[in-house]
């Protein structure tokens, strides 16, 4: 998976916070449902044991993806499409007009406007510049034309957080 500087940056804070905060407090909750007595009918037992199981595996989730991560970074111009930008694109087919940011894999959110420069549209629009216009070609039938209307260097913002799985 591609990641930034900042991704990376995120993912170890967000382990830390796992292992050194919630960590201790779900140990806690699993500690004082098991004290409750009869396990099998226990339903704070069974709750604290899933958020402890849950939490685990989010950590090994994030270090896998840290172990394995391939680091990039932008090297587009300012006037060229590229990481954490925000372009505007027009549909020539649907005569529509969307807005997107260009995010890494692990910032991906389709529904908050943020794809991916691993999907085929943020592949296609890659390096290009406002006036171009592009054959987005989504699989081996089908394409589609966009026009980059506009493009806006809007950085890393607070909601371009981690997804989860």
């Amino acid at each position: 998976m591609k990641l930034t500087q900042s991704d990376v940056d995120k993912i170890k804070e967000e382990i830390e916070h796992r292992k050194l905060v919630l960590r201790p407090r779900i140990l806690e909750d699993v500690k004082e449902a098991r004290a409750q007595g009869d396990l099998s009918e226990n339903f704070e037992y069974k709750a604290a044991k899933k958020e402890k199981n849950q939490n685990d595996s989010r950590i090994r989730y994030l270090e896998r993806i840290l172990k394995t991560a391939t680091m990039v970074t932008d090297e587009s111009a300012d006037d060229e499409v590229g990481l954490n930008k925000t372009v505007q694109v027009y549909f020539e087919e649907d005569d529509e007009t969307e807005t997107f940011k260009i995010v890494s894999p692990m910032r991906g959110n389709t529904v908050s406007g943020r794809i991916t420069m691993e999907s085929p549209i943020g592949q296609a629009l890659m390096g290009h510049k406002a006036g171009d216009r592009i054959r987005i070609q989504v699989n081996e039938d089908y394409f589609y034309h966009v026009v980059i209307r506009s493009i806006e260097n809007t950085g890393e913002e607070e909601t371009d957080t981690i997804r989860t799985y």
